[in-house]
């Protein structure tokens, strides 16, 4: 009974990331679709929200490398785990800005915003895959 529950906790928070990575990607999509008149398509923003949900999703709950001398060095992936979710959190929390706001940055931000979103969801599910596969 004791597993069933953890396993529910963990399979609920899991799909709580992926919601919150589906969030952010749709706040980014909406900024930078709103601004890049190539990229206001539902596509787009289908997209944006499929790059947080699977960022997220693997990217935030990595499994960490024990703390002992033997591993001592740089964990890569917890590096880039927190790298890319900083940069995905940045980038969604400034759409959302330019959007409640009501601001005008200019084209130039927007295009800024897209790569470090990119750069950020990327660096999640590297990160996500790398974790998985030392276990």
């Amino acid at each position: 009974m004791r597993f069933r529950v953890r396993k529910t906790a963990h399979v609920l928070e899991r799909i709580g990331l992926a919601m919150t990575g589906a969030a952010c990607g749709l706040f980014v999509g909406a900024y930078v679709g709103s601004a890049i008149a190539h990229l206001t398509t539902q596509g787009f923003l289908l997209l944006t929200m499929l790059l947080g949900i699977v960022g997220f999703y693997l990217g935030i709950d990595t499994p960490q490398l024990p703390f002992d001398e033997a591993h001592s060095h740089i964990d890569a992936a917890e590096l880039l785990s927190s790298a890319g979710t900083f940069c995905a959190a940045v980038t969604s929390l400034a759409s959302v800005a330019v959007i409640v706001l009501r601001l005008e940055p200019g084209l130039g931000v927007a295009w800024f915003v897209l790569a470090v979103w990119i750069a950020g969801v990327t660096m999640q599910i590297v990160a996500g895959a790398k974790a998985r596969m030392r276990k």
